[in-house]
């Protein structure tokens, strides 16, 4: 999907949020934020381009500036923690449910609102993961989902977020209890924002359940581009039977590639903002699962 209008102050948001966490003083401070709001997208001298494109340049500003190749490492790590504490009482959830697949395609959509706008809490994580179970879910849209996933030998799934890695696992274990596809766990090969990388992966034992590979993107994409990715990743898309994508960046990016992914890729986010409301028809923050 192409930048919407009201991406930009959402990426300048974003934007602050990051330059806030790296804990330098004002006026450095100030000076990144300046250099990124004249990035030509955010002065919407362009319109041919996705928000994880922005993103990307204003990343690899405030990356430069912190001298840290991963410089949100320490958020990552807080959300993962969070997530594993309440991994127990959401598996067992899941357990219990009379629909066990259908209650960890919910979790692992839910875990998606675990970003940097989201207080770390232990408590207002849980309370926001609760809150979202109780909204309406697209139920044909799940149903087309289930008959993808009965037929498909090979599963490759784009990851998203930190914490939000942790919910996944609890999808791909579920799914391993009635079914064992192939699945393949796609993560960052560059630190960008809170994405998993292959670090995440390892931390959350998200490699004890899938094949975890790198995308091979050079560069903090907050999303992925096909044509970026290594001739691994590239190969893996052609083969895979089934292709699930994970939040908003993956979809923004992947939106302007799913034809090549017609009948194979399912988007699994929430509708964070109004370009989705627009686009689905869906409130803000409530379940999305887009078959194409």
């Amino acid at each position: 999907m192409l930048l919407q209008l009201e991406c930009i102050p959402c990426i300048l948001n974003v934007s602050a949020l990051m330059i806030r966490l790296l804990n330098i003083d004002e006026s450095h401070a100030r000076e990144i934020f300046i250099d990124i709001m004249q990035l030509p997208s955010l002065r919407l001298g362009l319109h041919d381009t996705t928000s994880p494109d922005v993103i990307e340049l204003a990343m690899t500003k405030i990356m430069a500036a912190s001298g840290d190749p991963d410089p949100f490492s320490l958020e990552k790590r807080k959300q993962n923690d969070i997530a594993l504490e309440l991994y127990p009482s959401l598996r067992a959830l899941t357990e219990d449910s009379s629909d066990p697949l259908l209650m960890a395609v919910k979790l692992s959509i839910v875990g998606n609102a675990i970003d940097f706008m989201v207080p770390h809490s232990t408590e207002r994580i849980e309370r926001t993961i609760k809150e979202n179970l109780e909204f309406e879910f697209p139920e044909k849209e799940y149903k087309e989902f289930e008959n993808r996933l009965a037929c498909s030998k090979m599963v490759l799934i784009f990851g998203d977020n930190s914490g939000e890695i942790v919910l996944d696992r609890l999808l791909i274990e579920t799914i391993r209890k009635t079914r064992n596809p192939d699945i393949v766990y796609i993560v960052k090969s560059t630190p960008a924002m809170n994405d998993s990388t292959i670090a995440e992966a390892q931390f959350t034992g998200m490699d004890r359940v899938a094949r975890v590979v790198e995308n091979g993107i050079q560069g903090p994409f907050p999303g992925t581009r096909i044509r970026r990715c290594s001739t691994e990743v590239r190969e893996l898309v052609r083969n895979a039977d089934m292709i699930i994508s994970k939040g908003g960046g993956n979809f923004d990016s992947l939106d302007e590639e799913k034809e090549d992914m017609k009948g194979r890729i399912t988007f699994l986010f929430l509708s964070k903002c109004e370009p989705y409301y627009r686009r689905f028809g869906v409130p803000p923050f409530r379940p999305i699962i887009a078959n194409f």
